[in-house]
């Protein structure tokens, strides 16, 4: 129920103010936290309340009671977030549980609360005697949100909130650095790390000493023992792409698009991912789940793959996007078809009226993919059976990709790409077709360009 108010709540006081709730895994995960901890809690778990609860109940709040129990002075709150939830006002939502609100006029305590994104957290470096949440950790490296995150934990109570905390011991450093485990960086490296001496930038070898890395883990990270009511079915949907076209590219090093060579490791996997991407078969698969779902979410990397779905606006007339272009919300219709660029928007929102993902190509990082999957998984979607199909090919950077994320890792170019640079320089190359569409390997390019007028010469 909402808060009845008796004229002016600041001065004449509260009535009828029902009590914070929380579900049984929430509460007993308030009870282990403390400050300095990770709270780990899978996509749609409530760490959000559940963060918001164990700094209630540190100043004097009690949840899971028929009444709400006010705070007692408690410190102003500052939520570092991602600047999709800072704008979506989520965390708002989550504080108006808690009769809390960042507008003051709202706000039935005298404390300020601030929601900013972690691209602002240099703006809060110099704040004092405050508590601070950190939602879906950034911290990793030693960067410039690592050395602002130094001096607001040195002064502050915090907490951090992550879905993923960390693969690898460097992912935890700068948080085990806060805690006071370590004095620094170099203090953490001397002790623990093994680097690669062969290599010209600073590359892993190996951890070392371990065991009291695992202890100071578990000392700060605290898991919710979340058990999900869905069901999540994935499903690999295999589709074409142009083999001749990838061939060129694979063999010759060639930018069919722009008509030149092919300058490093990061163009060449681009080039390849747009001809497979870009098949009409991708489009055609679409076009059939849309048959059989009324309402999806479609994720993608590329520009070039929103002009292709942008197309299904025949099928559906109600798309929207959320990108780097456009912040649209979902349509309220009975069929829909929602666009997601994958670093716009794989966290920070939610949505329980689909049960419906495709991904029409794959992010290179395992915790973009999870995070992307998570935006349907929610305590409160009232579907039982979730549905995930993944747009793949047989290409080999299809596969790769797929290789890494199946290790929970991040694909790489350069290893993809190991041996482009001892490839052959562009003059002693040869396209792969001559002038009767027969395969060939030894035509000179300066001889295929005249003849052929839609190749550009890329020795002139």
């Amino acid at each position: 129920m909402g808060i009845r108010y008796a004229n002016n709540h600041k001065s004449l006081g509260l009535y009828s103010m029902a009590g914070v709730t929380l579900r049984d895994y929430q509460e007993d995960a308030v009870k282990r936290m403390k400050i300095g901890c990770i709270l780990n809690g899978g996509v749609g778990s409530g760490k959000s309340r559940t963060a918001i609860a164990y700094y209630y109940t540190q100043y004097g709040g009690e949840v899971n009671v028929p009444n709400y129990v006010r705070m007692i002075n408690p410190p102003d709150l500052y939520i570092i977030t991602t600047a999709h939830k800072r704008d979506l006002f989520e965390w708002e939502g989550e504080l108006a549980n808690f009769y809390m609100s960042t507008d003051p006029t709202v706000n039935i305590y005298k404390n300020k609360i601030v929601v900013d994104s972690w691209n602002n957290i240099k703006k809060y470096a110099g704040v004092k005697n405050s508590f601070f949440i950190f939602d879906e950790q950034r911290l990793v490296g030693y960067g410039a949100w690592v050395h602002s995150f130094f001096k607001i934990a040195a002064q502050n109570k915090w907490i951090l909130l992550s879905a993923t905390p960390g693969d690898t011991w460097s992912d935890y450093m700068a948080v085990f650095i806060a805690n006071g485990f370590f004095k620094n960086k170099t203090d953490f490296q001397k002790k623990h790390v093994v680097f690669n001496p062969y290599t010209k930038f600073p590359s892993v070898l190996k951890y070392v000493n371990q065991g009291p890395l695992i202890k100071m883990r578990k000392e700060i990270l605290i898991d919710m023992d979340f058990k999900r009511k869905t069901i999540p079915h994935y499903e690999t949907l295999m589709v074409k792409y142009d083999r001749d076209l990838y061939d060129i590219v694979e063999r010759k090093r060639w930018n069919i698009y722009e008509k030149r060579p092919i300058e490093n490791a990061s163009e060449y996997c681009y080039i390849l991912h747009r001809i497979v991407n870009s098949d009409p078969d991708r489009l055609q698969m679409i076009k059939n789940l849309f048959e059989v779902h009324d309402k999806i979410i479609i994720f993608y990397n590329y520009d070039y793959e929103l002009e292709i779905l942008r197309t299904l606006k025949d099928l559906c007339p109600n798309i929207a996007e959320w990108n780097g272009h456009n912040h649209q919300q979902i349509p309220d219709t009975d069929k829909w078809i929602y666009l997601v660029q994958y670093t716009a928007g794989c966290e920070g929102w939610n949505c329980i009226t689909t049960d419906t993902i495709i991904f029409y190509s794959q992010n290179y990082s395992y915790k973009v993919m999870q995070q992307a999957a998570g935006r349907i998984d929610r305590v409160n979607t009232p579907f039982v059976d979730l549905y995930y199909y993944y747009l793949k090919s047989s290409s080999k950077i299809d596969k790769a990709v797929s290789a890494a994320l199946a290790r929970k890792k991040k694909f790489n170019e350069k290893d993809f790409c190991q041996k482009f640079e001892n490839r052959p320089r562009y003059e002693q190359m040869a396209l792969p077709l001559s002038n009767d569409d027969k395969k060939t390997d030894n035509i000179d390019i300066t001889k295929y360009c005249e003849v052929n007028s839609s190749w550009s010469n890329p020795l002139k």
